[in-house]
């Protein structure tokens, strides 16, 4: 039997690099790379494209559409597709590729002919907000805001330069004009039908995220406490998969980094009772669980590895 075959479309990007040396290790797979002088000719990448199962696009959300549109002219040759961008993760005939966001994810991207790798800061987000709104603990018309602060590693090219070169702030807040293109992806995913306030930042580390989501508990429905929330996230997640719920043991602290090199997606419900105040949190590598192990695990599914 033949191993299946991959394409990264854009091997050279962050993501593309992150997810080229998290496949190494898995046999069974086959990784094909197009000649660096042609890798903007349309003809050579829809060649590159025919021949193998999947294609991986690491691209500018353009960019990426220009690939889709190579690969569809392929007809009953065109390969499955994951792709990285924010291109396709709101379109509905794409499978979003966060596995353990709802019963039967993870069935439906071994299955899909194209998946959208979802966003650090959305996986972060929809992981704390879906299974709570799905159970009715918050309502899907709440006025949800969503703070969050990342590793300089998830801001592109020119952002990445400007920190390692000592150019750039110690923080920074940004995307204050409240439009930020992952709001819809939170939106959708998190199963809301009001569109929340993200407010996102960058802090001067590499990798490394915090998301959290600050809730009056007394503004609920049922005025539930925050056991209740944890409890919740703890039964749609269950035990030993990636995304894990940590209970908080009175931390009052909490830092970016931990999950630095790992998939693991931390998610935590920190409460004042006596205030009726909760505050969520989710933690994880904006690389790993937020971009590129994500898009590995994946791959896994849909080619069907270990």
């Amino acid at each position: 039997m033949s191993k299946p075959t991959l394409f990264i479309d854009g091997e050279a990007g962050t993501t593309g690099l992150e997810i080229r040396e998290k496949l190494a290790p898995i046999a069974g797979l086959e990784i094909r790379s197009i000649d660096p002088a042609l890798r903007k000719d349309p003809a050579a990448r829809r060649d590159m494209m025919a021949s193998v199962d999947l294609v991986v696009l690491c691209l500018p959300d353009a960019a990426a559409k220009e690939s889709v549109a190579l690969a569809a002219e392929l007809g009953a040759r065109a390969p499955r597709i994951l792709d990285a961008s924010t291109a396709y993760r709101v379109d509905p005939d794409w499978v979003y590729g966060f596995a353990e966001m709802a019963p039967g994810q993870a069935q439906a991207i071994a299955q899909a002919r194209r998946v959208s790798n979802p966003g650090c800061y959305p996986t972060g987000a929809i992981a704390l907000l879906r299974p709570l709104v799905e159970a009715g603990l918050i309502p899907a018309d709440f006025p949800v805001t969503v703070n969050a602060v990342s590793g300089y590693s998830g801001g592109g090219r020119q952002m990445i330069e400007a920190y390692e070169a000592g150019e750039a702030p110690a923080f920074e807040l940004y995307g204050l004009t409240l439009e930020h293109k992952h709001v819809p992806e939170i939106a959708l995913h998190g199963k809301l039908v009001r569109r929340p306030i993200f407010v996102p930042s960058v802090g001067n580390f590499r990798q490394g995220m915090l998301v959290s989501l600050p809730l009056h508990l007394d503004a609920l429905p049922g005025r539930p406490k925050a056991a209740d929330l944890e409890a919740a996230l703890a039964d749609h997640y269950g035990e030993g998969g990636l995304v894990r719920v940590v209970p908080t043991q009175g931390e009052s602290r909490l830092e970016p980094q931990a999950l630095n090199g790992t998939d693991i997606l931390e998610l935590r419900v920190f409460a004042n009772e006596p205030m009726r105040h909760a505050l969520l949190v989710a933690r994880l590598d904006n690389l790993g669980k937020g971009a590129s192990g994500a898009a590995v695990q994946n791959i896994t599914l849909m080619l069907g590895l270990d």
